[in-house]
């Protein structure tokens, strides 16, 4: 039961939460959040290292002047027995805040305005919890703070470095309104199947050839090329997906041009696609390529098409998500767990975890308008309820004591 030490940690939690609030980094490079979570487990005692692979070794196009700061602690127990794996996110958002909090952003531009903030002050405090019980548990675990999940590519940075192996079930939570802000504040949302969907970017740059506006036979309109292209991709979900069958392709950048009577002779689209099924995320992305280079073709002009592959799916391990709702409502009772079965269109890299080991993903709500913490994720305003961080904190005890007992 020693869930309940973490409700004596509900300041300490609050208080490592409002430290990292003030100093949001973004992707891979968060050399301040790190040295913050490093000092901490160094407090408590716990060994961790860093990851060594650097990304252009695995793959991800980005290059950075250090390596990428994620932090692995493990904590060996005293008997042998199964691995867990439990995890935060660190990263930050390029939003500048307007929440007016007395402890808000000290770096311009950025912002936790997702809750990673809290995520990892809440894993912070799991540890502090469970590692002066080590020698009563079995097994090991691993706790995970990650990078770059705004981006797609933290968890495989973690899996790349050996985060993983071995690893027999893994869990992670999500604090504030993204499944659905009607949950009451305080409870817990675990849900087996595909509860997230796939995340990717694509790019699409149009080709024509600039002219005057006064002389549009001159030349290929790229703005008229890609006015089409955009009507044309929205046909894809209409006509040629299942309606019981969840995707979403959305623009939400278009740039072109720089003069109101000169044509130019290229045009910028990017755009995200989200699927709740693999086969359907990859039909979206075949698609979107295909219709683009037909229809830039038909007016005479050409496209380059990237997909930027993110993350696939969420999908809940059955038996993980019931453990979990177990665990869940031993501490809580059963009216602060929920069951609803509502899949959220958003994306988290935590999927990629869920492809190595059977494990689940949480939802821990601070939805309380009261408190003006019902603003959506990803907003200036975004903010949490500080009364419930210890609930994350002794949810994750609780799962690793019912798991490792």
């Amino acid at each position: 039961m020693w869930w309940k030490e973490c409700k004596d940690l509900q300041e300490e939690i609050v208080a490592m939460r409002r430290e990292l609030h003030k100093i949001p980094e973004l992707g891979f490079n968060l050399p301040k959040t790190r040295e913050f979570v490093v000092k901490k487990l160094e407090e408590i005692g716990i060994p961790y290292k860093f990851v060594v692979k650097k990304l252009e070794e695995i793959g991800i196009p980005y290059t950075l002047s250090e390596k990428d700061s994620s932090v692995i602690a493990t904590m060996k127990c005293g008997k042998p027995g199964k691995v867990l794996a439990l995890r935060a996110d660190m990263d930050a958002l390029p939003i500048t805040e307007d929440t007016g909090l007395s402890f808000s952003s000290t770096h311009p531009g950025c912002m936790h305005a997702c809750g990673h903030d809290t995520h990892a002050a809440m894993l912070l405090g799991a540890i502090k919890v469970l590692y002066p019980h080590r020698e009563e548990l079995s097994g090991e675990i691993r706790f995970f703070f990650q990078t770059a999940e705004e981006l797609a590519k933290g968890s495989a940075i973690v899996i790349e470095n050996g985060g993983m192996e071995g690893v027999d079930a893994v869990f992670g939570i999500h604090i504030g309104s993204i499944l659905d802000k009607t949950i009451p504040c305080g409870t817990i949302a675990c849900i087996p199947g595909p509860i997230m969907a796939s995340y990717d970017r694509f790019v699409l740059d149009v080709k024509g050839v600039g002219c005057h506006a006064s002389t549009p036979e001159k030349g290929v309109d790229p703005i008229n090329i890609a006015s089409h292209i955009v009507l044309a991709l929205q046909t894809i979900n209409a006509r040629e997906i299942a309606a019981t069958d969840a995707g979403v392709i959305t623009m939400g950048m278009i740039r072109g041009g720089e003069q109101y009577n000169a044509i130019p002779s290229t045009v910028h689209i990017e755009g995200t696609t989200r699927a709740l099924k693999e086969d359907i995320r990859q039909k979206l992305a075949k698609r979107i390529g295909e219709i683009a280079k037909t229809t830039a073709e038909a007016f005479g002009g050409s496209v380059e098409y990237t997909m930027d592959w993110g993350a696939p799916p969420v999908i809940n391990d059955k038996d993980m998500a019931l453990f979990a709702q177990d665990a869940i409502r031993d501490i809580f009772g059963e009216h602060m767990v929920t069951y609803r079965e509502s899949p959220n269109m958003g994306g988290e890299d935590f999927a990629l975890y869920l492809q190595k080991a059977p494990g689940a993903f949480m939802f821990l709500s601070s939805t309380n308008p009261a408190k003006k913490t019902d603003y959506p994720h990803h907003n200036p305003k975004f903010d949490v309820d500080e009364d419930v961080f210890w609930m994350g904190s002794a949810s994750f005890v609780a799962i690793a004591e019912k798991f490792l007992k």
